[in-house]
């Protein structure tokens, strides 16, 4: 029988790209709000018109995300529970899903993985193909400047 941690694993969705930059760079890009309003949407239609980041343990980030037609936007927010810089980010959305987001230095670069809960409303691949189509943004927008 699989140990509980195998078990708690099984229930979460990976995904993760190859950033060809430094830690510091990277981890930069991904923290800042001036950055974070680049690249925090997963197609060209939307936008992030806002971000906050409270960058510390028990602080808070507000980022919206909006269709660029005004049709639809909402609010991912989330405290932090472990914030250790260019390795680790731990936090938790108000809907209580865990979000676990890890930097891996690489020879050439940084490995970036993100592991989280599903939500039940959408399925996991969508959910899966959503979130990776924001981190490859991000890839595009953190190589490109």
């Amino acid at each position: 029988m699989p140990n509980s941690a195998i078990i708690s694993q099984m229930n979460k969705i990976t995904i993760s790209t190859k950033i060809d930059l430094p830690a510091e760079l990277v981890w930069d890009y991904w923290t800042q709000p001036r950055h974070i309003t680049k690249w925090a949407f997963a197609s060209d239609d939307w936008e992030c018109p806002k971000a906050e980041n409270d960058l510390q343990v028990g602080g808070i980030f507000k980022t919206t995300m909006a269709a660029k037609d005004g049709s639809a936007s909402f609010e991912i927010v989330g405290t932090y529970s472990v914030i250790e810089p260019q390795s680790l980010i731990v936090y938790k959305m108000t809907d209580g899903r865990e979000v676990i987001t890890e930097f891996e230095s690489l020879s050439n670069g940084v490995k970036l993985t993100q592991i989280f809960d599903p939500e039940s409303e959408n399925s996991l691949e969508l959910q899966r193909a959503g979130w990776q189509s924001i981190l490859d943004n991000f890839k595009k927008y953190a190589e490109g400047n």
